[in-house]
């Protein structure tokens, strides 16, 4: 199992579907077990949601560097 590719694969399912979302804000491991279908010890799920948050978190990030180069008329 490619990781990074994983990673990619779940942030695209969080950011395009709100239930999914909702359910990984309230459970992300459950979720992402889930989402693989596949039962990892919980150290290298933890790792795995780690990862998941991390890009989630530079994709808004990005976002809003983007809006705000706007706003002083960069882009």
């Amino acid at each position: 199992m490619d990781i990074k590719e994983k990673i990619e694969e779940i942030v695209e399912k969080i950011k395009s579907d709100k239930e999914i979302a909702g359910k990984f804000k309230a459970d992300p491991i459950k979720t992402v077990e889930e989402l693989i279908g596949i039962d990892l010890p919980d150290d290298q799920i933890e790792k795995l949601v780690d990862g998941i948050k991390a890009k989630i978190d530079l994709d808004k990030l990005g976002s809003i560097g983007d809006k705000l180069g706007g706003f002083f008329g960069r882009k």
